[in-house]
């Protein structure tokens, strides 16, 4: 008892002294980066690593990789895989709060929100959503990126952000199912097009100007215009503007993991490290859990099941029962998403535990080591692969 009450007025002390030194009084989000799979290189992941850390006191970085020749505290990883593997320990043991890395797996139901930093006025804006899926019907899924955006806007500091959806296919869908929830009470602010004719569906123009908080849209499209913003200066190969493709967000997800990608450079990992930080400092888990409970009070589920026909029960299809569950560490790609739930059950009637998710490359389905050959033999047969 005595050691911890010791111990703790040591940490307290600890964050006295860090305060008066950099004007952060509080203890300080430890935030990680995994430094293995860079186009760059591990060197250049440290370099935003530690960018990050001079410019933001208020967080405590922590690099996961080979390099160890830095002053952040470091965790040995000998490969990317290894890596993911180090980060999701430390996220789950409680000694990281959030973690940035490349090419992270999520869960369907969980994607990302970007934030770029727009060409025509240096606006930073939310892209609403860049990596992974929120939904497996694409309209579905943008209604819940608008959802997701606005908690992370709000864990972000803007009270009140104003949305706009971006002219694509299904945006007018969107809009209609974003008024209904307003109508029976759910707070969204929308914007207006700085075009002439202006509403809510949002031109180039606005895109580039960052007219909107949160620019709605699907997450390929928003992976693609997550990449143009941040590398229009370098020709593509080299991301230098912005923060990165954001942190995963879906209701029930737990974890704070912002993504960037292998050609993001050091100014772009600074930039994700401080936008995670700023995620754990505004609660984004809470935030994110509260509003799509407050979409639900205003008849999300019932505008989510306007939008897709019901599926036609087949009265004679065979029931197929989920076998034991198993650690999911394999991935397999090269699945096609509008059959990806179709191919998880095939795994599951040769009594292959498997769930579908979506990567940064696309959807992917996840099964245990062990069953990996089988499950390809299976998918192949079956013509998923």
């Amino acid at each position: 008892m005595e050691n911890n009450v010791q111990n703790t007025i040591a940490d307290v002390f600890d964050e006295i002294a860090q305060g008066l030194e950099d004007g952060n009084f509080g203890s300080r989000p430890r935030v990680g980066v995994t430094l293995l799979g860079s186009e760059h290189g591990e060197e250049e992941v440290l370099r935003g690593a530690e960018l990050a850390q001079a410019n933001d006191p208020s967080i405590e970085v922590v690099v996961i990789g080979t390099l160890t020749d830095t002053k952040l505290e470091t965790v040995a990883a000998t490969d990317p895989e290894n890596a993911h593997d180090k980060m999701d320990e430390l996220l789950a043991d409680g000694k990281l709060d959030a973690a940035v890395t490349m090419h992270y797996t999520f869960p369907i139901g969980v994607s990302t929100v970007g934030r770029s930093i727009t060409p025509g006025t240096g606006k930073a804006m939310f892209i609403a959503n860049t990596t992974g899926t929120s939904d497996m019907e694409r309209t579905s899924a943008m209604v819940k990126n608008a959802i997701s955006g606005i908690a992370v806007a709000k864990a972000n500091g803007i009270s009140e952000p104003t949305v706009g959806i971006l002219n694509i296919d299904g945006a007018h869908q969107v809009e209609k199912s974003l008024k209904k929830l307003q109508e029976k009470g759910y707070n969204i602010k929308f914007t207006e097009s700085h075009r002439a004719d202006g509403g809510i569906e949002m031109r180039g123009n606005d895109l580039l100007q960052g007219v909107p908080d949160i620019m709605v849209m699907d997450s390929l499209t928003g992976n693609i215009v997550t990449k143009v913003m941040s590398s229009f200066l370098t020709g593509g190969s080299y991301e230098s503007v912005g923060e990165g493709y954001g942190p995963g967000a879906g209701k029930g997800y737990d974890k704070i993991i912002n993504i960037i990608s292998r050609a993001s450079g050091a100014n772009v990992i600074a930039g994700a490290l401080s936008y995670a930080g700023r995620c754990v400092k505004g609660n984004l888990v809470d935030k994110v859990d509260a509003e799509y409970n407050a979409a639900e009070k205003a008849g999300l589920s019932d505008v989510l099941d306007s939008l897709v026909a019901a599926p036609k029960k087949n009265d004679s299809a065979e029931e197929v029962k989920e076998p034991a569950k198993k650690a999911v560490a394999e991935a397999i790609l090269g699945i096609d998403i509008l059959v990806l739930e179709e191919a998880v059950t095939e795994l599951w009637k040769a009594d292959i535990y498997a769930t579908s998710g979506m990567g940064c490359t696309g959807p992917v389905v996840m099964v245990a080591p062990d069953d990996e050959d089988h499950a390809r033999e299976v998918l192949k047969a079956a013509d998923y692969l």
